[in-house]
Parts: C-alpha cells; sequence; structure tokens
C-alpha cells in the first residue's frame, strides 16, 4: 500500500470517529454507483450528509479542503441523487467535507466544514 494510499484510509478511520463522537450515524463508507465514490453517507439529526474527506501530512501546497474539485463535486452530487431516490428519503440533505492534516505523529487536526459545497 502506498503512503498516500495508507494516509487515505486513516483519515478515513480518523472521519468515522470524529463523526460517531459528534453524534452522526455513519450509514456507508466509500458508497459508490458507477464510477463515482462518496466517502462517508451518515445521519444527523434530520439531514442525510454526503461527506468528502481529504486528508493531507501537512499543508506546505495547500489546506485539505482546497483539493475538493468541481468535477468531484458534481460526481458526488450525481450519486446522493442517486442514492436519495434509491432509499426514497425525503428530508434535508448536507455535502460536507471533513478535511484532515495528519503526519501519522502527533494528533490529526480535524475542521468539518458544514455546506461545503
Amino acid at each position: 500500500m502506498t503512503d498516500k494510499k495508507h494516509i487515505g484510509n486513516k483519515g478515513e478511520e480518523l472521519a468515522v470517529n470524529f463523526l460517531f463522537a459528534n453524534g452522526y450515524d455513519v450509514l456507508h463508507r466509500n458508497y459508490r454507483i458507477r464510477r463515482a465514490e462518496v466517502d462517508i453517507i451518515a445521519k444527523h439529526n434530520s439531514h442525510l450528509v454526503f461527506f468528502e474527506v481529504k486528508t493531507r501530512k501537512n499543508v506546505d501546497y495547500g489546506y485539505p479542503e482546497a483539493f475538493v474539485s468541481e468535477a468531484q463535486q458534481e460526481r458526488i452530487h450525481s450519486v446522493a441523487e442517486e442514492y436519495v431516490i434509491n432509499i426514497g428519503w425525503k428530508g434535508e440533505i448536507r455535502f460536507d467535507i471533513l478535511a484532515i492534516v495528519w503526519d501519522g505523529s502527533n494528533e490529526p487536526i480535524i475542521e468539518h466544514f458544514e455546506d461545503a459545497f
């Protein structure tokens, strides 16, 4: 496993723990429809939340949240649209980013951006 893949997997693990600690009910991880994927789908109060998780070892080249491209946002929206139809969801939905900076040694810094896109 590459270092980048390892950091990404660990970031998603940290994200799930963060969400549980903050009252979210994680429904799916790495939910895929065709070639598009959502990192985490969770319920929180009356919202169904679609999360993109971005993890970086440092911010030398920019903050993690800045790396969610428009094309990626469109793919996440398409997965969300199909998912909502498939489960018959009638409530509110939201698209959030969990930005994690973690070098593997210190405590991770986790920022939650609600309604990010």
